[in-house]
C-alpha cells in the first residue's frame, strides 16, 4: 500500500517545477532600457535615452534618439521645454522622423540649446512636442560634458 504516497509524491515534483518558475506580470516581461538616459515608449514617438548634456551650469544640449512607431506617417519633433518653466530651448527647425524610422539627435548633432537652472547631476522635467500635436513628458537626468560617451556634445 505504499502507492498512494508515492504518486503524491510523484505529483508534487511534476508540478512544482513549472509551477513556481512560471506567472504572469514579472519583470523579465517588461521592456527594459538600462542606460544614463530618460526613456519614455508611451507615443507615437518613443523618446529613448534622453539626457541633456553640460559643460557649464544653467545651459546645455538635449540628446535623445527618437524612434517613429508609426510605419505609414513621418513624425516631426517640433520643441522640447521645461515643465515648469525653468528650462527653456533655443529656436531650431523641426526635425522629421520617417516612417518606422529612428533619429540620433546626437550625429549628426541638432544642437537643440537648452538655457534655464541646471547643473550636472540634476534631473530637468521636460516636455517633448511633435507635429502631431502629441506631448511627452519625462524627467531628463543632465550629465556633465567633460568625459565618457558625452564628450564634447554640448552646444551651448
Amino acid at each position: 500500500m505504499r502507492l498512494r504516497p508515492l504518486a503524491t509524491a510523484a505529483a508534487v515534483i511534476a508540478l512544482a517545477a513549472p509551477l513556481s518558475s512560471c506567472g504572469f506580470s514579472y519583470a523579465t516581461e517588461r521592456d527594459y532600457t538600462p542606460g544614463s538616459g530618460s526613456n519614455n515608449r508611451d507615443g507615437v514617438v518613443d523618446v529613448l535615452s534622453a539626457v541633456v548634456v553640460s559643460a557649464a551650469d544653467g545651459s546645455g544640449t538635449f540628446v535623445a534618439s527618437l524612434s517613429n512607431n508609426d510605419v505609414d506617417e513621418e513624425q516631426s519633433f517640433t520643441g522640447v521645454s521645461g515643465e515648469d518653466s525653468s528650462v527653456q530651448a533655443a529656436d531650431f527647425d523641426p526635425i522629421a522622423v520617417a516612417p518606422g524610422g529612428l533619429v540620433n539627435l546626437a550625429d549628426p548633432a541638432a544642437d537643440i540649446v537648452l538655457t534655464g537652472d541646471f547643473a550636472a547631476g540634476d534631473f530637468v522635467p521636460l516636455a517633448v512636442d511633435f507635429g502631431n500635436g502629441e506631448r511627452i513628458t519625462l524627467n531628463v537626468p543632465v550629465v556633465p560634458d567633460d568625459s565618457g560617451y558625452w564628450e564634447g556634445m554640448d552646444a551651448s
